[in-house]
């Protein structure tokens, strides 16, 4: 996915929103800032906003002398998310469709995005867990199930702390033995590093591997040659959240996109209103534009994923 114009105002106010969390330093806000400036003429518009962004926030780190300013946050997430994780799972168990709820679960954990939003608290992420189990979702998880099920070998390439835990309680209801998880590969942003994954008790469960990058996203070319072939080999990519869906929306491999649509370019890009959850194929056929902000939901009744495989 290209940058579109209405991408650089929104990449020179998160870049000011991400210094301002991780310093107090008006004169390190005030470099970032010119810096950004001066740099938004030379962009490469062919580039997705992830690509862009990751200079950025090398640049945040260079200029606050800390190689994971984000490190608390993601802490903070992880350590919130397995808090919540007993209560939601039993919700999980106890829903008619327990594959329907556990795959809205992770994409309403893409709201724990220190990219997008700087300050955000216990409560509104407690409410867009609950709200998502029974908010419109853009997708079938029907389709998705059975696509799952199709698979021969599955790449799950994750996005935030604290949404690594209830893309954990995903993981449990699909076969493990065709699963591996593929994190960042250092810090950026509060997204998700092996240290996440750890803490969110992945290793537990599946093969994890890092991507070799610090893309906010899944800049192949910028990826270690042993995920690289990875995701070559896989049957199946699963792809959290906005940066992911930047910048692997061209390419040429089976992809479902997972996340919480956050700004107007996705928006008009998927077909769907901001906010809304989103399950997108990247092959076959698409998940039709919805009409005004109205979904009906229909498809999404009665998976085939009702109880978790063994």
């Amino acid at each position: 996915m290209k940058t579109f114009f209405d991408c650089i105002p929104c990449l020179i106010q998160q870049s000011l929103s991400a210094v301002r969390l991780v310093t107090d330093d008006e004169r390190i806000h005030e470099q970032v800032l010119r810096e950004v400036l001066q740099s938004a003429g030379r962009m490469d518009l062919r580039r997705p906003p992830a690509a862009l962004a990751q200079a950025v926030h090398r640049r945040i780190r260079e200029l606050c002398r800390n190689e994971d300013p984000y490190r608390a946050s993601k802490v903070r997430f992880n350590r919130l998310a397995l808090d919540l994780l007993p209560d939601f799972r039993r919700r999980v168990e106890e829903s008619p469709d327990p594959w329907d709820a556990a795959v809205r679960l992770a994409i309403a954990g893409n709201v724990m995005d220190l990219g997008v939003k700087g300050g955000l608290g216990e409560a509104e992420i407690r409410d867009a867990l609950d709200r998502s189990l029974q908010e419109p979702l853009h997708g079938s998880t029907a389709e998705f199930a059975a696509a799952v099920q199709r698979a021969r070998s599955i790449l799950y390439l994750t996005d935030n702390a604290g949404e690594i835990v209830f893309d954990r309680l995903l993981i449990e209801h699909m076969p493990r033995e065709k699963v591996t998880v593929a994190v960042r590969g250092s810090p950026v942003i509060n997204d998700a590093t092996l240290e996440d994954a750890e803490e969110a008790g992945l290793f537990d469960l599946v093969p994890v591997i890092d991507n070799g990058s610090d893309a906010p996203g899944t800049v192949l070319h910028d990826c270690h040659e042993a995920f690289q072939r990875r995701f070559t080999d896989a049957d199946l990519i699963i792809a959290k959240g906005q940066g992911n869906y930047e910048t692997l929306t061209e390419a040429s491999a089976n992809i479902y996109f997972l996340l919480r649509v956050k700004c107007p370019v996705i928006a008009r890009d998927i077909g769907c209103p901001v906010g809304r959850m989103v399950l997108q194929p990247s092959q076959g056929k698409r998940v039709p534009a919805e009409p005004g902000a109205a979904l009906s939901d229909e498809a999404n009744q009665g998976s085939s994923f009702s109880r978790a495989p063994p």
